[in-house]
């Protein structure tokens, strides 16, 4: 099966039923799962038209709108491959990505043209970049009709890296379908549900956990291009939703806005709020059961995996724990050598299912390393995250990142990156970039510098914003003598003062 089988169920079983209703403050609108699918076709003939064909990737540097679904469908019955981008990103990132994923088409919208159009000319050579509203007018000619097998590419995600920049993860249809049918399991997914989705689409957990889930159940999408916590809880309030997901970032905004009501809200027509992406603060998890009643699901997954462990949706959720494996998957927890050790011991969790991708886009030493074979030949993937199953609840509890990588509001920095962009400031001399807890963010990222002149914080800020999404900015600058480091050179971050 591929996943424009697996949405056309929906599409038959209710071609009238709402799919995404969607509301800005210049624009509403309500599609069925008939136009979604309609709509999509014009986006396929667009693509065709535009020369994609199967196996193609398509760069996606969109909002959140309803054009982003039906492109999505679109580039995916014609067999190509969407590649989303972050919207922050910036003339270094999208130069990069541009480069590595060769797109065939550059999709984007009026309000964001001009950041492509500020990547170096040399970069974009022979790139075609198009707006969504062009493409959603169609194109002359149907695509012929093209075999997708699940193991094609649906998506090229760019995914995590602790040095150097960041890979893209090849996703399969496959993949896609395991976590989808697993998460349809376990969180019990009706087609009476409503998602309110206000995550980015450009991210896994919006674009996997939320859109997909949502078209597979045939649920609506109440889809907003942004978070804005007053908007939210009003929401939710007001009975718009059945399910909410978010990160821990989003979450303690909504806690902030609940701690301003006269009362309780009714919440009684929730049926889910998970949480994602960074770990969720306990304290976070004890005020929101205080204020609404509900208790928060926290679950774990990575871009290259999709979601892998879960709290119960009945049953007792233990803050600060994620869970067991769902449903296709299986994990393990295992020392320095691989083996696997008891629960209650701390070791890397690997993980192993029909959900885990196969490899690294171009990048054949990467996906060798990361995976390893067990004695009886199964291989496993190493997520690269400590961990530690409690022996009595089977829980497990993530205790941090092997390496150096930043989570900063459910989304990913890699201090090499930043450093790079430091480095070019004259007066720096050195520089290590290592995360530091946040109280809205979980993380984020500080910059111990070594310097050979005088340092502007405030032209150092700028200079970073020109050249990194903003969340990648440093928000404080510790001068140091020396940055510590071992024998062969590498410096030692976990030394750094904190």
């Amino acid at each position: 099966m591929n996943l424009n089988q697996l949405f056309e169920r929906s599409r038959v079983r209710a071609p009238d039923k709402i799919a995404v209703e969607f509301a800005t403050a210049d624009r509403a609108a309500e599609i069925s799962y008939g136009q979604l699918f309609e709509e999509a076709a014009a986006m396929a003939r667009g693509l065709y038209a535009a020369g994609v064909r199967k196996g193609d990737r398509v760069a996606f540097f969109l909002g959140n709108r309803p054009e982003f679904v039906t492109a999505y469908l679109g580039v995916i019955s014609v067999g190509a491959v969407m590649v989303p981008i972050n919207l922050a990103y910036r003339r270094r990132e999208l130069s990069y990505i541009v480069a590595d994923a060769e797109p065939a088409v550059f999709l984007t919208e009026t309000g964001l043209r001009r950041w492509i159009e500020e990547v170096p000319s040399e970069a974009r050579e022979g790139l075609v970049i198009l707006d969504v509203e062009e493409l959603a007018a169609g194109g002359d000619v149907d695509p012929p009709a093209t075999e997708i097998a699940s193991g094609d590419a649906a998506m090229m995600l760019y995914t995590s890296g602790t040095t150097g920049q960041s890979k893209g993860a090849v996703i399969s249809h496959e993949n896609v379908i395991a976590t989808v049918a697993g998460l349809l399991t376990a969180w019990r997914w009706e087609e009476d549900d409503r998602l309110l989705l206000t995550l980015p689409l450009f991210h896994t957990h919006g674009l996997v956990v939320g859109l997909h889930c949502a078209l597979a159940a045939g649920a609506t999408i109440h889809l907003r291009e942004r978070f804005v916590a007053s908007s939210v809880v009003a929401e939710l309030v007001g009975g718009v939703a059945t399910l909410f997901f978010g990160v821990p970032t989003l979450y303690q905004r909504i806690v902030a806005e609940l701690e301003g009501l006269a009362s309780r809200p009714d919440l009684s027509g929730m049926r889910l709020f998970c949480s994602g992406s960074a770990p969720l603060p306990p304290e976070v998890f004890t005020d929101f059961e205080r204020l609404t009643g509900h208790t928060i699901l926290e679950r774990y997954g990575m871009t290259e995996t999709g979601m892998l462990l879960s709290n119960p949706y009945q049953g007792r959720r233990i803050a600060g724990t994620v869970g067991s494996p769902l449903p296709g998957v299986s994990a393990r927890i295992v020392d320095e050598s691989d083996a696997e050790i008891p629960a209650g011991e701390e070791g890397e969790l690997q993980v192993r299912g029909d959900n885990v991708f196969g490899g690294y886009w171009r990048a054949e030493e990467k996906t060798r390393a990361s995976f390893c074979r067990d004695e009886d030949g199964r291989e496993w993937f190493r997520t690269g995250d400590l961990a530690r199953r409690d022996p009595e609840t089977g829980h497990t509890t993530l205790l941090g990142r092997r390496h150096e990588l930043i989570i900063s509001g459910g989304y990913n920095i890699y201090p090499r990156e930043v450093e790079e962009v430091l480095d070019s400031l004259a007066s720096v001399r050195e520089v290590a970039v290592a995360g530091r807890p946040h109280p809205d963010w979980g993380e984020s990222p500080v910059a111990y510098v070594v310097l050979d002149g005088p340092l502007d914080e405030a032209q150092a800020i700028d200079h970073c914003k020109a050249h990194l999404a903003a969340f990648k900015v440093p928000r404080r600058f510790v001068i140091v003598g020396s940055l510590p480091r071992n024998v062969l050179g590498k410096v030692q971050k976990h030394l750094l003062p904190d």
